[in-house]
C-alpha cells in the first residue's frame, strides 16, 4: 500500500520551472503543499508553537508554494475548534499579528512562496463549537456521518460584514509577512453553497440566477484586492473553486466555468480547481469513489482520470480562462500524470494534500528525481475482520476508508506539529477516536466565544467538571 518506485530521473522542465503569478508572487517550481486543515490553533484561534513546527517541515519539503489550512474570518463559524482566525481589530492584536509573522517566517525558510487560504464554514460550521451556523439559506447540510446544525439565512448585514472580514483578513496577512490568500470557494463552504442552488434559495441580489450565487465571492475579491493593494511586495489573492458539486441541485460544471471567467476578469492571481462537499466528499477520494451520490456520469476509467480526479474538468477551465494559472488538485501521486498535465498545459500547478502528511519532504525528493510515484495513504488495504470485509464490496466500505483516511490524516498533521515524523499507518476505529478526541479538547478550551456547541461552552454533564475560565495560551516563543 504505502511503497514506491525509485526514480532515475528528474522531474520535467515545466514542474521544475519558476512560475511568476499575475501580481508578481514568485513561485521557484509548481508543486504545491494544497490547504489541509490542522487543528492545532490555540485556546484564541491563535498560531503557536505547534503550527510553526509544522510549517517548518512542509517549508523544508521543496513545495513551491504551501497554502494553509483555512484561516477563519470568523471564530463563530469554525470548520474545527483548533481553526486559526483572523477577525476584525485583528491589525491592534499583537500577539496575533506575532504569531501569524512567525507562522509566515517558518513556511518561507527555505523559499517556498506561502498563502493562506481565508474561509467560512457557513452551514458547515462545527457542531462542537455551535449548534447554530448560518448559511444562505436555512438548508441544512446533509453530510456523511458528521452532525451538523440547522442553519438561518445570513441577513445582507451579515453579508456585508463577512465581505469587510475577508479584506480585513486579507490585509493583515500581507502585513504579517505572507505572499498572498486564497478565498475557500469550494468543498461546500460558506462562498460555495452561495453558489449553489441546492443550498441557496434566497431570492434577493444573492440568489436565484448564477451571476446573483457569484455576487457574495465576487465582491470578496474585490474588496480583498483593494485591501491588499498598493506599495509593498507582490501580494496574490486566489480562489479556491469547484468544477462540481457533484450533487443534484449543487454548482454545475458549465456554471463553474463561467463563475472562473468572472474570477478572472475579477483580477484574480490564480485558480484552484476541486470538487465536492461534506454532502458528497469527492475531494477525499473523487467522484467515481462515491458516483451513487453524484448527477454526473461517464467519467472514464483511464488511469489518468482515475488518478487525478480533477483533470478531466479543469481542463475545460484553464482553456476558458488563459490569462490565469491554474492548479489542479486531487489525486495525483505519478511523476508521468502530473507532467502530463502541466506539458498539456491543463494546469500550471500541481496540487498536493495527504502524501506530504506521510512524507512531508515529497516534492523534494521528486523533483530530485528520487520518487517516480508518490506513496499512497487512501485506506484502499484496511484489515477488516472476516465477519466485515463484505464492506469493501459496497457503499459503506468507501465510507470506512474515507473515516481511516481521514483520520491519518489529521493524526499525521498533529504528530508533524509535535515534531514527531508522520505515521503510515492507517488504523481505522484508533484513528478515528484520536483525532476526536484531541477536537473535543481544542473545542473545551476555547476562550472569549460567545457560542454554544457539543463542547465549546457546552454545560457540565453531572460528575463531570466545569470548564475553566483561566485557559492557558500557547506559548509564541
Amino acid at each position: 500500500l504505502f511503497g514506491f518506485f525509485v526514480a532515475t530521473n528528474a522531474m520535467g522542465e515545466i514542474a521544475r520551472s519558476p512560475l511568476e503569478l499575475p501580481c508578481g508572487v514568485q513561485l521557484p517550481n509548481r508543486l504545491v503543499k494544497a490547504a489541509m486543515t490542522e487543528g492545532l490553533a490555540d485556546a484564541f484561534s491563535r498560531p503557536g508553537d505547534a503550527l510553526f513546527q509544522l510549517y517548518r517541515t512542509w517549508g523544508q519539503g521543496g513545495c513551491g508554494a504551501l497554502i494553509s489550512g483555512n484561516i477563519q474570518i470568523d471564530r463563530r463559524y469554525m470548520e474545527r475548534p483548533g481553526n486559526v482566525a483572523i477577525e476584525p481589530g485583528a491589525a491592534g492584536d499583537q500577539a496575533l499579528l506575532d504569531s501569524l509573522k512567525k507562522m509566515a517566517e517558518a513556511g518561507k525558510c527555505e523559499g517556498s512562496a506561502f498563502i493562506v487560504q481565508l474561509g467560512h464554514a457557513g452551514r458547515q460550521t462545527t457542531y462542537m463549537v455551535n449548534k447554530h451556523p448560518v448559511g444562505p439559506s436555512a438548508v441544512k447540510s446533509q453530510p456523511i456521518g458528521v452532525p451538523m446544525g440547522d442553519p438561518r439565512a445570513m441577513t445582507l448585514g451579515e453579508i456585508r460584514d463577512a465581505v469587510t472580514r475577508f479584506a480585513t483578513a486579507a490585509k493583515v496577512c500581507r502585513d504579517a509577512g505572507f505572499d498572498g490568500v486564497q478565498l475557500h470557494a469550494a468543498h461546500g463552504y460558506l462562498l460555495s453553497s452561495f453558489l449553489a442552488p441546492r443550498a441557496n434559495r434566497r431570492t434577493d441580489e444573492y440568489g436565484g440566477t448564477l451571476d446573483n450565487r457569484a455576487r457574495f465571492l465576487l465582491e470578496a475579491v474585490k474588496e480583498a484586492k483593494q485591501a491588499v493593494s498598493g506599495a509593498g511586495p507582490p501580494f496574490a489573492v486566489g480562489v479556491k473553486l469547484n468544477c462540481s458539486d457533484f450533487l443534484k441541485g449543487g454548482l454545475e460544471h458549465d456554471e463553474a466555468i463561467q463563475v472562473a471567467r468572472w474570477l478572472e476578469d475579477a483580477g484574480v492571481d490564480f485558480i484552484e480547481v476541486s470538487g465536492g462537499s461534506y454532502e458528497n466528499p469527492s475531494m477525499m477520494l473523487g467522484p467515481e469513489a462515491f458516483k451513487d451520490m453524484t448527477s454526473v456520469r461517464g467519467l472514464g476509467t483511464s488511469t489518468q482520470i482515475r488518478e487525478a480526479y480533477f483533470l478531466h474538468f479543469a481542463k475545460d477551465i484553464k482553456a476558458a480562462v488563459p490569462r490565469t494559472p491554474v492548479m489542479v488538485t486531487g489525486g495525483f501521486r505519478s511523476k508521468q500524470v502530473m507532467e502530463a498535465a502541466l506539458a498539456g498545459g491543463d494546469a500550471d500547478m500541481i496540487g498536493l494534500g495527504r502524501p506530504l502528511c506521510g512524507m512531508p519532504d515529497a516534492c523534494k525528493r521528486m523533483l530530485k528525481g528520487e520518487l517516480d510515484v508518490l506513496p499512497r495513504y487512501e485506506g484502499e488495504d484496511l484489515r477488516l475482520p472476516w465477519y466485515l470485509r463484505w464492506l469493501q464490496y459496497v457503499m459503506v466500505g468507501n465510507l470506512l476508508k474515507l473515516g481511516a483516511t481521514q483520520a491519518w490524516t489529521y493524526n499525521s498533521i498533529i504528530r508533524m506539529g509535535q515534531g514527531k515524523a508522520p505515521t503510515t499507518q492507517v488504523n481505522l476505529l484508533g484513528g478515528i477516536k484520536e483525532f476526536e478526541k484531541h477536537d473535543q479538547e481544542k473545542a473545551r478550551a476555547l476562550a472569549s466565544l460567545d457560542t454554544t456547541g457539543s463542547f465549546t461552552n457546552a454545560p457540565a454533564k453531572k460528575g463531570c467538571c466545569k470548564r475553566r475560565k483561566d485557559v492557558e495560551v500557547d506559548s509564541l516563543r
